[in-house]
């Protein structure tokens, strides 16, 4: 089974006639990388890979603000492969 993170905005999101009031992020697969191949620079990458696993527009995670990414950072963190585990080993 996938494991999934969600996160209820704290500041709601408005994209065309939807209001997107909670997001629900799964783990990322290789596909999501590469949508990020598409962007420049780093940033503009993760944020695709971030509206690609929540299955939301990019145009309308752009609109999310800072207070709520800097939380959707942190709760994707293993999802998205970065985990603090030790896989060298030592």
């Amino acid at each position: 089974m996938t494991e999934v993170v969600t996160h209820t905005l704290l500041s709601p999101v408005t994209h065309g006639e939807l209001t997107i009031t909670d997001l629900t992020f799964r783990e990322a697969e290789v596909g999501d990388f590469m949508a990020a191949d598409h962007f420049k620079g780093e940033f503009s990458g993760n944020v695709a890979v971030l509206a690609s696993i929540s299955d939301t527009p990019l145009p309308a995670f752009k609109k999310i603000k800072a207070k709520d990414f800097g939380i959707i950072l942190a709760k994707t963190k293993k999802l998205l492969g970065n985990d603090d585990k030790n896989t060298t080993g030592g």
